[in-house]
């Protein structure tokens, strides 16, 4: 990569200066404008003070160090603000760039190897085994999912796992609706009123044990709905395993002979003030029933205990005020608080042609995700949901998802990437052939709207990092909007095929259609979605 062969050479101007000490790490990042160069680094900035320099005048001694034994690529290199050096380099850096791109291939490009080592575990949807998904699990299922893919892509052992809170007063409930429905009675008070109790009431065999049969019935519900999604869980985690396998009991043993927990009230408590929580937190209460907290950490107890080295939890809005007593929790069984992360997903608003839209007849109080995906089917509804950070809440308005518009940034990436299949298509019905990359005189890609596919494509390695870095999938979706623009830009400016194009230019332009190909793949298989052969 070229940001590799540039550290390398500020390394050599460094010991050629004999700076010392040398700086266990060289900052390279694209300039936001520019006239201000391709790549930039504070090293100057960074190491000036150690080794005794000025920063500007160390910045002049790399460059003219740079000047003299010139990198690859490099047309010239200058001095910025208080010591950045800025490199502007000829286009042939994207020439190389665009064989690296094909030569690794989807499998190989923007690929790296920073969670090498490390397993984690995502939990994510999680969602009570008592009734369909809803529309606001769909953000969560396709963030945890792309999650899991950009942490692959960068090394990490990954691991996806649903927990089912299949214990307590809402299973009991959702098991007695289904009882009193196949009876032909009205539900309980408090009981599950949706039309699919009925459904699955009327399914349900004689003889059956009800609560084990309903669990089971919602899962296959949940699992099929998100298939459709192409997610796919490792696990899928009952809470009342936890019971019968007296990890429950385990846990409050782990948690006394550390000394964490007291007894006061009648009730257990874990003395979780003592690791950052604004107060100390009930386990077991006065009448002997466990709170929701401790089966959540004899959980998490039990995916340490798997070997995980790693835990991310994908979480609702509702449950932002958990995190402090969970991460207190897990620091009190020994664990350090960097081994857990929570990522909280905010609300998703439904809105058709900018109205609200109303509840479903089937589901009761949800609007069902098998009814989004059934209208604006699973790719555009994944893409929908990952266009931003899950930090802010999300307007899903199906009107706009649905339209056949260049402004819809869902038919915007898959026409790119449909547009490239079509060129490919046609140069096959026309027997136009690809020569060997190595024959292809790529030096003929000058043109702006070229180079800007190929910018782009530079730019995946990073946002790949980054995404993984920051937990921020809509990264990918960012980058993947960018490339289809600059793609766009190119398919309407230069001709492919065409009696009025070169044939070696023509050639370069056939491996730069191949390039992009393979970016927009890579991208969009981290976001989960399929790429389309045609619009």
């Amino acid at each position: 990569m070229i940001r590799d062969q540039l550290g390398e050479a500020l390394r050599r101007a460094l010991a050629t200066l004999e700076v010392e000490p040398m700086p266990g790490e060289i900052h390279l990042e694209r300039p936001a404008r520019r006239e201000h160069g391709d790549w930039s680094t504070n090293v100057a900035l960074a190491t000036a003070k150690k080794a005794g320099w000025k920063p500007r005048e160390l910045a002049q001694a790399i460059a003219q160090r740079l000047e003299a034994d010139r990198p690859a690529h490099v047309e010239r290199v200058e001095i910025a603000g208080p010591g950045f050096v800025n490199f502007h380099l000829a286009e042939s850096w994207l020439h190389d760039l665009l064989v690296e791109v094909v030569e690794q291939g989807i499998t190989g490009y923007a690929r790296h190897d920073v969670g090498a080592g490390t397993r984690v575990n995502i939990e994510f949807v999680s969602a009570n085994p008592t009734g369909p998904l809803h529309a606001g699990h769909g953000r969560g299922a396709a963030y945890g999912d792309s999650l899991a893919r950009v942490m692959a892509r960068c090394g990490y052992e990954v691991h996806r796992e649903n927990y089912l809170n299949d214990r307590g007063t809402q299973m009991q409930l959702f098991a007695a609706s289904l009882e009193a429905r196949r009876q032909g009675r009205e539900v309980p008070e408090g009981g599950y009123q949706g039309e699919y109790i009925a459904e699955w009431a009327a399914e349900m065999p004689e003889g059956v044990d009800v609560l084990e049969w309903g669990e089971a019935r919602a899962v296959e519900d949940h699992r099929h709905t998100l298939a459709r999604m192409h997610v796919h869980f490792d696990t899928w985690f009952s809470e009342r395993s936890l019971v019968d396998s007296g990890a429950i009991i385990q846990t409050l043993a782990d948690l006394s002979e550390r000394g964490v927990i007291y007894e006061a009230d009648g009730a257990t408590w874990l003395r979780s003030t003592d690791f950052g929580d604004d107060k100390d937190r009930v386990l077991i209460k006065s009448d002997g029933e466990y709170t929701y907290l401790l089966p959540d950490i004899a959980y998490h107890r039990d995916k340490f205990a798997r070997g995980f080295d790693l835990l991310i939890d994908v979480w609702g809005a509702d449950h932002h005020g958990y995190v402090p007593r969970m991460r207190a929790a897990l620091q009190a069984l020994g664990h350090d608080p960097a081994e857990f992360d929570v990522e909280i997903t905010q609300l998703v608003n439904l809105l058709r042609g900018g109205e609200p839209v109303r509840l479903s007849k089937r589901a009761g109080d949800i609007i069902e995700l098998r009814d989004v995906l059934d209208e604006v089917g699973p790719d555009a509804a994944r893409l929908t949901y990952l266009l931003q950070s899950i930090d802010s809440p999300q307007t899903f308005d199906f009107e706009v998802v649905k339209s056949q518009a260049m402004e819809n940034p869902v038919f915007y990436v898959q026409m790119a990437y449909a547009r490239i299949r079509s060129i490919k298509r046609v140069a096959a019905e026309r027997g136009v052939d690809r020569v060997p990359l190595a024959d292809a005189d790529l030096s003929l890609l000058t043109h702006e709207r070229e180079l800007g596919v190929l910018r782009s494509l530079s730019e995946l390695p990073d946002a790949v990092l980054a995404a993984c870095h920051d937990r921020a999938p809509h990264r990918i979706t960012t980058w993947v909007r960018e490339l289809a623009g600059a793609f766009h830009g190119f398919y309407h400016d230069c001709y492919v095929l065409s009696d009025q194009v070169p044939p070696a230019l023509t050639q370069a332009r056939l491996w730069l259609v191949e390039a992009a190909e393979i970016g927009l793949a890579i991208g969009l298989d981290l976001l989960g979605v399929d790429a389309p052969e045609s619009m």
